[in-house]
């Protein structure tokens, strides 16, 4: 297989990225500085921190959505749902660990988190949204706490 050439108007980022990004990381770590493509570098650093904070508020509404609909049905609740509480807490949880700083930022996020989750229950439930609170029930630590159901049942 034959590794694209770029033009002058083009960039070894825009036509071959893993190429791009081998390089890069070669360029680095000789402390070859000049040649580095700072510009698309930078751009990519950024997306690292948005590509987790996305993840992190996935994670969060699924989570909330779960947590809405194991208290506001409980005659359904079951294994399944139990174990996506448990996978989004994990997954939160090791987010959490390699990025402390994003607790902050999912506190923030819960709000408008929440709003996207009780959207995501209803639709999952049938419930009329009114059903729900307009503001979330639950604090960031239940959320979190991986013991915390509510009004728990089992």
């Amino acid at each position: 297989m034959q590794i694209p050439n770029p033009t002058t108007a083009q960039t070894l980022y825009e036509v071959d990225f893993i190429g791009w990004v081998e390089q890069t990381s070669q360029l680095l770590r000789q402390g070859n500085f000049r040649e580095v493509d700072i510009e698309h570098l930078v751009e990519e650093i950024e997306s690292l921190g948005k590509r987790d904070r996305r993840e992190l508020t996935s994670r969060l509404i699924v989570l909330v959505s779960h947590l809405l609909k194991w208290q506001y049905q409980p005659g359904k609740q079951s294994n399944s749902w139990r174990c996506t509480i448990y996978e989004q807490r994990r997954q939160i949880q090791l987010i959490l660990e390699d990025s402390p700083s994003l607790r902050r930022y999912l506190m923030e996020q819960l709000p408008k988190g929440y709003n996207a989750a009780i959207k995501q229950a209803a639709l999952e439930t049938d419930l009329p949204l009114q059903t729900f609170p307009v503001d979330c029930p639950y604090t960031g630590e239940e959320i979190c706490s991986e013991g915390f159901f509510p009004g728990a049942s089992r």
